[in-house]
């Protein structure tokens, strides 16, 4: 079998990235199980395994990667690091023609390199293979529950990204103390099932939508929606998932109950431009209007909830939205106001554990299609550009390359 360099690459976007594709013990299993291959880690000092830890386990450390065939690393490559002729994976973020990317898809192109996407790598049903989902909605839905202590001065928590790994983070979720209130979970996907595993470690009781709706309780819950829960069908009759999906703008917002019950908004849902809106800035003026604080977790600027502007850091995770105004202001700058986390690379703050899961799922799925052969044609399928040119399941985006 044809020897294979597979190369782990330094992140280099500004602030750089501290997860990686595999964890020190994973390139170690992979060398193992695939003989035909070679890990070489390209030396990072912000990486959350230091560079050491890689080359106790056999992994050779070197700055000069031009000798690799395939490099794998997480956010999107600087352009002037692109290496023409070789085959990358990498969240490219243009797969929705996202302008702040356009030259770097122009560039791959003209490097003629084999790009594969870790969003477009799909089994036959199109379900995602590998995603960083659940990390996101971990630490979402904590970066709420340490939001609303800040807010309401009633408990302290440790940021996450002060936290060893998600096991850590779990014993410090030992400390909330709510009151009585509301919480309102919108998504069942990977992003909802994370938030959801942080709200049962946090003890808070989760009950159904129409009880939440309907009930007063002497206890913290919440609710999990999906979008059967808060979309109605303009012209009547019942939900339709599969129309759902394919033609959203046939849907409305039905959301408002909720908003009039809820203390606190985790979203968590997928959103198509073409979809409704959560609710509108007409809707947040409302005194009926519950909500005060918001942690976005798929944080889509000026998507599905008006309050979200822009997004926020890791470094400074919060902002308060003046619904009068339509304007950000300070955090816990008046208690009228409504705070909107909206961290936008939610998983970087646990990067040990969501690098770990990562790292399995890429094992498990992608190794052997990739580094072997591509039976399902897993490959084939996510390869977005290769020699020079998109290839045709991409095509859409030709109008895109082009432009200037």
């Amino acid at each position: 079998m044809q020897k294979i360099k597979l190369g782990l690459i330094r992140e280099g976007k500004t602030p750089p990235d501290k997860r990686v594709a595999f964890t020190p013990l994973q390139a170690e299993e992979i060398q193992q199980r695939f003989t035909h291959v070679k890990i070489i880690l390209q030396p990072s000092s912000v990486r959350c395994f230091k560079d050491n830890e890689y080359q106790e386990l056999g992994i050779e450390i070197a700055e000069d990667i031009s000798q690799c065939d395939i490099l794998m690393g997480i956010k999107e490559v600087p352009i002037a690091n692109l290496l023409a002729n070789k085959t990358y994976l990498f969240f490219s973020h243009t797969l929705k023609k996202q302008p702040y990317n356009r030259s770097l898809l122009q560039e791959v192109i003209k490097k003629k390199i084999q790009l594969i996407d870790y969003e477009t790598l799909k089994d036959h049903q199109g379900n995602r293979l590998v995603a960083f989902g659940r990390y996101a909605g971990i630490v979402g839905a904590y970066n709420g529950l340490w939001a609303y202590g800040k807010r309401h001065n009633i408990f302290e928590l440790r940021r996450a990204n002060e936290c060893f790994d998600v096991n850590d983070l779990k014993l410090e979720l030992r400390k909330v103390n709510l009151k009585p209130i509301k919480i309102v979970l919108t998504g069942a996907g990977r992003v909802g099932k994370g938030a959801m595993e942080t709200l049962d470690t946090a003890g808070i009781r989760k009950v159904n939508p129409s009880d939440f709706l309907s009930q007063y309780f002497t206890e913290p819950v919440y609710t999990q929606l999906s979008s059967a829960d808060y979309h109605n069908r303009k012209t009547g009759g019942h939900f339709n998932r599969d129309e759902f999906h394919n033609h959203p703008e046939l849907y409305e917002s039905n959301f408002l109950p909720f908003a009039k019950e809820a203390d606190m908004l985790l979203a968590g849902a997928f959103w198509n431009p073409s979809a409704p809106k959560l609710f509108t800035k007409e809707d947040m003026l409302s005194n009926a209007f519950k909500i005060k604080l918001i942690a976005d977790i798929t944080c889509d600027i000026n998507g599905s909830i008006p309050s979200t502007k822009r997004a926020s850091t890791i470094v400074d995770p919060l902002y308060d939205y003046q619904p009068t105004t339509d304007s950000i202001e300070p955090r816990f700058s008046n208690e009228q106001n409504i705070t909107v986390m909206a961290v936008d690379n939610l998983p970087c703050e646990l990067p040990r554990s969501a690098s770990e899961e990562f790292g399995r799922d890429l094992i498990d799925r992608i190794l052997k299609p990739l580094l072997v052969e591509d039976v399902d044609e897993i490959i084939e399928r996510a390869t977005m550009a290769e020699k020079g040119m998109l290839t045709p399941t991409f095509s859409y985006l030709e109008d895109y390359i082009n432009q200037a």
